[in-house]
């Protein structure tokens, strides 16, 4: 089924990750897929050799000038989907198919965060006009429920990861990158600097790791608002020799396979998809029991869960971990394997073009990735 693929994002980050992953997996299947996204963004540039790509986005939630835009396009290239992947994409399709909607177009708005929708009058008109929500996690699909979205329109599939490219990429030299000393534990994370990833939390634990393993070292991969209070609170807990922030890296993936231990202190979080490039690099996760997280990390066997907002229990698991060599590595062939059984773009792609196929024929399931 030929479908239309929405997103605003201008940054690199999971959710444009998400819909790459997406557009290219159902061309892989023989299906059509354009791509609207933001003419200055990352994705439409890692894009750019493709077919179908429609450079557009608003300047605010409500662009009726770029709405009538996304108007002309629907009608001109008659998708049976359109699929709107975040917040101001669903604003924007909604739009414009109120202005023009081809007989039998279906609307689909991806949901990849646990937060709460808008209450005003319209986010409620916009989320209305949804055929079918794409939950990336049961605790999404949860949440939707609890914001009064009927649960005969939700369908959960997984986000995915390419588990065979994480595979075959060489694992980076952190040590080298940072000047690091040669034998000195990594403790990493990859989120972006911003208040709900929590990464407040993971500083103060850091404090706490270093003075039973001082060899640790902490590295962040990241870019965010967040950043100068962060640098202030390493710089308040004497931390500049164990907590780097390392900024946005195009080689996270290859970082990631060079640390000890992936550590993720979300205080919510839709499913956490860099986690699951830690499992499919191999390296046992300490996470924070918040969204969607539960779901990805089994406590005990790919990894521990801890409470969130509490250093000292997220410290402790990383102690334990960074002092037992054979559980990390056991651990890690857990989630490798998980990975590789539960969260692929192959998944995804199938949930996805399966979601699309019920819409056609009327038979929306409500959850495909139970």
């Amino acid at each position: 089924m030929f479908s239309l693929h929405v997103d605003t994002g201008r940054e690199w980050r999971g959710g444009q990750i998400q819909v790459m992953h997406t557009v290219l997996g159902l061309r892989a299947l023989g299906e059509r897929a354009a791509l609207v996204a933001h003419p200055d963004g990352e994705l439409l540039r890692r894009m750019a050799e493709g077919l179908d790509l429609i450079p557009l986005a608003p300047t605010h939630e409500v662009d009726l000038s770029a709405a009538w835009r996304l108007s002309r396009v629907i009608k001109q290239l008659k998708p049976g989907i359109v699929h709107a992947h975040d917040p101001h994409a669903v604003a924007m399709a909604a739009t414009a198919l109120s202005i023009a909607s081809p007989p039998g177009t279906r609307f689909v708005a991806a949901r990849r965060l646990e937060l709460r929708m808008a209450r005003n009058s319209f986010s409620r008109w916009k989320y209305g006009l949804v055929d079918c929500f794409i939950a990336s996690s049961k605790a999404i699909r949860e949440r939707l429920v609890h914001e009064g979205i009927p649960s005969g329109k939700i369908t959960v599939v997984n986000e995915g990861v390419d588990v065979d490219r994480i595979e075959r990429l060489p694992a980076a030299n952190v040590h080298a990158e940072f000047y690091l000393p040669t034998h000195a534990p990594i403790v990493g994370n990859v989120a972006a600097l911003i208040p709900h990833k929590g990464h407040q939390y993971l500083i103060d634990a850091a404090a706490r790791v270093v003075k039973q393993v001082p060899d640790a070292r902490f590295v962040i991969v990241g870019a965010g608002d967040a950043r100068e209070a962060l640098e202030h609170q390493i710089r308040h807990l004497h931390l500049e020799r164990h907590v780097f922030l390392a900024g946005y890296r195009v080689d996270a993936i290859e970082l990631i396979k060079g640390f000890d231990v992936f550590a993720m202190s979300s205080v919510t979080e839709g499913m956490g998809t860099p986690i699951v490039d830690a499992m499919a690099a191999g390296k046992a996760a300490v996470a924070t029991a918040v969204g969607g997280i539960p779901e990805v990390v089994v406590d005990g066997v790919t990894g521990y869960l801890v409470p969130p907002r509490d250093p000292a229990a997220l410290a402790s698991r990383i102690v334990e971990l960074l002092k037992n060599r054979s559980l990390r590595e056991r651990m890690g062939h857990a989630a490798f394997d998980r990975a590789r059984e539960r969260f692929t773009v192959a998944k995804m792609v199938d949930g996805t073009a399966a979601v699309y196929k019920s819409l056609a024929t009327g038979t929306v399931s409500r959850a495909a990735a139970d």
